[in-house]
């Protein structure tokens, strides 16, 4: 059986303004299709919805996730008036073993 290759792309998850369940399900849904890695990412006032989807997700849903890393930064964006302003930005990683 020939192996599946995987987009890098595929298992991103783009927090937003959705309640955080709806991003529980798609990254369970990312690790019941073959990923081993699921990568959240979040920017400003979405970080904290990430970090509770992915808490949720390792503690109910998925108990044997393992954060493997957290990188947080901060990006600068050209708004619609032309001004730059600073938002902060995270990226969880969760992995399980298989």
């Amino acid at each position: 059986m020939p192996e599946k290759k995987i987009n890098p792309d595929e298992n991103i998850i783009y927090v937003g303004n959705k309640p955080p369940m709806s991003y529980v399900l798609a990254i369970v849904t990312q690790f019941n299709g073959g990923s081993d890695e699921v990568i959240i990412k979040a920017r400003g006032r979405a970080i904290s919805r990430a970090v509770d989807a992915a808490e949720i997700t390792k503690n109910r849903f998925v108990t044997d996730a393992k954060i493997k890393g957290i990188i947080i930064d901060t990006e600068s964006i050209t708004n619609e008036e032309g001004r730059n302003s600073n938002v902060s930005s995270i990226e969880i990683t969760l992995t399980i073993k298989k």
